[in-house]
């Protein structure tokens, strides 16, 4: 059995105060959004227990989702470093980047300075999408980041990245098929300038080609959608924010997921355990669920 822990949307706090040169763009309005509510709701308390609840878990791989920063200040990404080596070596803990984490222009190289071997595939290079092979399971990462305007949160994969993970789904059929992505493959309208813009084009790679399983993260909430492949559906799952406090008035505290895989081509079975934080501090399970 291989086991599978999934997180995302660390946020780290307290943020580092930034220069005053460095908020004459988009990261302005994003400063007083941390002034008046993000710093509210991520909390390093939080941050910290669910770190060493996955430790304890001893999962074979873990698998962070994106936006480990928040305003793409340099600073940021030097303790988010620090972050995923307390996580694990690159080998075992596998990263794809968020909207937060290329908040700017001038940031699109900074995720891989700093976390590169946390994105690199097993032919050693640093490109999206890239392909981890674990045992029967393949990890499929995929980027959605890019700098956008004030006021928008959106992702997209780009033409190269959605063709070049349809042939990385066909070299890797017959095994479990995990894929890795930020922004949801499928949102509601109320989220248009969260949403994935090629979010139709990706689908369409999906129904053909089929996967196992998608982890994403970005809207700070549990979420389990069904999504169309060539012979059958299959999970596509979101997971709360891994620093969200609980007394901030959401309907998810800070939490992960964990997936129990076993199995063989044509019968897998995998279980999903979601583990959150409580009223009282501890980490306790949520749910569990057969997904296949």
């Amino acid at each position: 059995m291989f086991t599978l822990a999934h997180l995302s949307d660390v946020h780290l706090s307290p943020l580092p105060r930034p220069r005053p040169a460095e908020l004459l763009n988009k990261r302005g309005l994003g400063f007083i959004n941390w002034l008046r509510g993000r710093r509210l709701a991520h909390s390093a308390e939080a941050l910290d227990a669910i770190a060493h609840d996955i430790k304890l878990c001893r999962a074979d791989h873990i698998a962070v989702t994106g936006d480990l920063v928040n305003l793409s200040l340099e600073a940021e990404y030097k303790r988010a470093r620090a972050l995923l080596e307390r996580l694990g070596p690159p080998r075992n803990v596998t990263f794809v980047p968020g909207n937060h984490d290329i908040y700017v222009r001038g940031t699109e190289q900074w995720p891989a300075k700093y976390w590169g071997d946390y994105m690199r595939g097993d032919d050693g290079l640093e490109h999206f999408p890239f392909l981890r092979r674990r045992g029967d399971v393949a990890l499929i990462a995929l980027s959605t980041a890019l700098p956008t305007g004030p006021l928008l949160a959106t992702g997209k994969l780009g033409q190269r990245q959605i063709s070049r993970f349809a042939e990385l789904l066909d070299q890797t059929r017959g095994l479990f098929r995990v894929v890795l992505i930020h922004h949801p493959p499928q949102s509601p309208p109320r989220r248009y300038l969260r949403r994935l813009t090629d979010a139709t084009d990706f689908r369409a790679v999906l129904a053909a080609k089929g996967a196992e399983l998608l982890l994403h993260g970005h809207d700070h909430r549990r979420a389990l959608v069904w999504l169309d492949g060539p012979n059958r559906r299959f999970p596509s799952v979101g997971v709360a924010s891994a620093s969200l406090r609980r007394e901030h008035g959401s309907e998810n505290a800070a939490g992960y997921n964990l997936f129990h895989i076993d199995g063989t081509a044509d019968a897998w079975h995998c279980e999903m355990i979601s583990r959150e934080r409580g009223g009282d501090g501890s980490i306790q399970e949520v749910e569990r669920q057969l997904l296949s």
